[in-house]
């Protein structure tokens, strides 16, 4: 695990008010699992920023009467170069199919790919989510990581 170090931050009465709100919303249980996430989140936002690596969801919903729509998305994930890992497609009714596609590369060909079958014809709407693929601090050094629940 890593090494964990204490800083203290100044903050206005009335920020902190609403940042401590927040907090309880979300369900954390300090304020310093809170800012580590929201120092997480401005990472990744960096990585997506400076074309780094990213793994990212394109969720959307579209109109599967469409003549060819759902083959020219299937063309698009077969010619994406290999950004497209794996998608997944369901029927949510008589006329809407949900697709969810799972992509990793530099994030400006995601968000490119991403775009592109976002303006389709038929496409109804779609939201592309990104985040880093990169270490975080302090496992640089190659050191592997386990889930010890996971075949529980």
């Amino acid at each position: 695990m890593a090494e964990i170090t204490r800083t203290g931050v100044s903050i206005e009465d009335d920020l902190l008010k609403r940042f401590d709100e927040l907090i309880v919303r979300r369900g954390y249980k300090n304020r310093s699992e809170a800012i580590r996430d929201l120092i997480r989140e401005t990472l990744v936002n960096d990585a997506v920023d400076e074309n780094r690596d990213v793994v990212a969801t394109l969720s959307m919903v579209y109109d599967h009467h469409l003549p060819n729509l759902g083959q020219k998305l299937t063309e698009m994930q077969h010619h994406s170069h290999g950004k497209v890992l794996a998608a997944t497609h369901i029927h949510l009714d008589d006329v809407n199919c949900l697709e969810v596609i799972m992509m990793k590369g530099n994030s400006a060909d995601i968000r490119h790919l991403a775009d592109h079958m976002l303006s389709l014809r038929g496409v109804k709407n779609g939201k592309l989510v990104m985040t880093s693929t990169g270490p975080e601090e302090g496992e640089a050094d190659g050191r592997s990581h386990s889930h010890p629940h996971e075949h529980e």
